[in-house]
């Protein structure tokens, strides 16, 4: 079944970042994401097949046509471009979602891949707590050193792992330092990070034999629920500066505005 429709298919997607939301605690990664769309003026070149999404539809920003569970955004002049994706993989189409998603990237030979998520904040250590964002890079990908997101590696390593008990019960799961080599199954557990590990550590079926050839990464952001705003213009500028965008100050889209953390409360309320 075909995954992406584009709305113009002489868009070459060839060489390109392609940016990745993934669902996760906050939504701080969708809301980055609208930043990046409305601060640079993306616009909407494509949508995909989201019979593994939970249904969703909704008014655009511009004020015509339906938002649908995932759409691509790009812009002539930019070498980035950006998936927003508006609802949840559902539970039993997690590995059908991954492997679309994945090949999607490889036959349009785009050149880099960098998933932006969030991650619970309550399960940092103190030596995380020097900075809210850190970065992941998983076994399989590519040297990201010519890469367009080589300036990822200058983000702290995010790492995970869980303290046993002398007699080998687990107690308590904490950051901890590195080890490195990765072997293929070694993602470590994301808290709160939705499918970035499954993503990131997600091979190309076996009747693909072509060796995974783009450079893949993550940007985690520790987080709690709630008014998300801020952390996502933080985010929004780690990637920024990863990516070589220029922006000068951040527009946020006037869907923000209206219902975005809820209606209001009418403050007759309170006296």
């Amino acid at each position: 079944m075909v995954f992406y429709y584009p709305y113009d298919s002489t868009v070459s997607l060839k060489s390109k970042v392609l940016v990745v939301p993934v669902v996760s605690v906050g939504n701080v990664s969708q809301l980055a994401v609208d930043l990046l769309i409305a601060t640079i003026g993306l616009k909407q070149i494509g949508i995909f097949d989201a019979r593994d999404l939970v249904p969703v539809a909704g008014p655009r920003e511009e004020g015509s046509g339906i938002s649908t569970p995932l759409e691509l955004y790009g812009k002539d002049g930019v070498d980035v471009v950006v998936i927003q994706q508006r609802s949840p993989v559902v539970k039993s189409h997690k590995e059908s979602f991954s492997t679309s998603l994945l090949m999607f990237v490889q036959e349009n030979e785009l050149g880099a891949l960098l998933f932006l998520t969030g991650v619970d904040l309550s399960n940092r250590s103190d030596a995380q707590m020097r900075s809210p964002i850190h970065s992941l890079i998983p076994p399989r990908s590519p040297s990201l050193e010519s890469s367009p997101i080589s300036l990822i590696s200058q983000l702290p390593v995010y790492t995970y792992a869980t303290l046993q008990t002398p007699s080998g019960a687990s107690v308590l799961s904490v950051p901890t330092t590195p080890t490195l080599p990765y072997s293929p199954d070694s993602i470590p557990f994301i808290p709160g990070g939705g499918l970035t590990r499954r993503l990131l550590s997600h091979s190309p079926p076996s009747s693909n034999t072509q060796k995974w050839t783009v450079p893949t990464a993550a940007i985690l952001q520790f987080v709690l629920e709630g008014d998300n705003r801020a952390d996502a213009e933080y985010l929004a500028g780690v990637v920024a500066g990863v990516l070589h965008l220029r922006v000068d100050g951040w527009k946020q889209p006037g869907s923000w505005n209206v219902g975005l953390f809820g209606t209001p409360h009418d403050q007759t309320l309170y006296g």
